[in-house]
């Protein structure tokens, strides 16, 4: 199976995010065809929950990981490092209140 460039699955979530009524922005934008993504949740309240996209080399499954959680300066900091280390990574941020991202939905692995 074909893989979608990372700039195309970054446009789809945004628009999901965007019919959900969950605002989101691109903070870093990465490489267009292969970059990795990270995606940082905002629950306005000083928190937030950065994750990640696993890949189980047993099974060839895709999942979404927490690669940190709490205060929101905690949180920043391990997406700053990752930055560091990769160049090529699209950071996007979705602020909401109720910790919706939608990253568990069907299509979205």
């Amino acid at each position: 199976m074909a893989r979608l460039t990372a700039q195309f699955w970054v446009q789809a979530y945004l628009a999901r995010l965007r019919l959900s009524g969950i605002p989101a922005f691109v903070v870093a934008h990465g490489d267009d065809t292969a970059g990795a993504v990270l995606v940082k949740l905002n629950t306005l309240d000083g928190r937030a929950i950065a994750f990640q996209r696993s890949f189980d080399l047993m099974t060839g499954d895709r999942r979404w990981i927490e690669l940190a959680n709490g205060d929101e300066a905690h949180v920043d900091a391990a997406v700053d490092r990752q930055r560091g280390f990769d160049p090529d990574l699209w950071v996007i941020e979705l602020e909401d209140r109720q910790g919706r991202h939608l990253l568990d939905e069907p299509g979205l692995d």
